[in-house]
């Protein structure tokens, strides 16, 4: 029997509430959402009004290569959404959650 100073209902807390398996696998996919400069502009643009590769790429000033790159990983995380109008695809995030997410980070930060 090993010896904890954590009375025993704190650690069966803590070993319901510590993420396991899918759900940890999950969170991890999720947070790297925030791992990277460029998906973390995109968020934030995305937050205000869906847009355009073009688009997107041109409020940014970034590659519109990267900008493609970044939007598919996105999508892939089930992180934005899309809808096409003729032969333009708009891109939006999936819900607010998201932005709130980002916020709570910079909130966190001080600012």
């Amino acid at each position: 029997m090993e010896n904890y100073l954590l009375s025993k209902k704190s650690r069966e807390l803590i070993e319901d509430y510590v993420p396991q398996g899918e759900i940890l696998d999950e969170l991890v996919c999720f947070f790297s959402i925030f791992s990277d400069y460029t998906r973390i502009k995109m968020v934030s643009a995305l937050a205000i009004s869906e847009m355009c590769v073009s688009d997107l790429s041109k409020v940014l000033k970034l590659n519109q290569t990267t900008v493609s790159h970044q939007l598919r990983l996105l999508k892939n995380l089930n992180a934005v959404k899309t809808k096409r109008q003729g032969k333009i695809v708009f891109y939006s995030l999936r819900n607010d959650a998201l932005n709130d997410v980002l916020l709570k980070g910079v909130e966190f930060l001080g600012y």
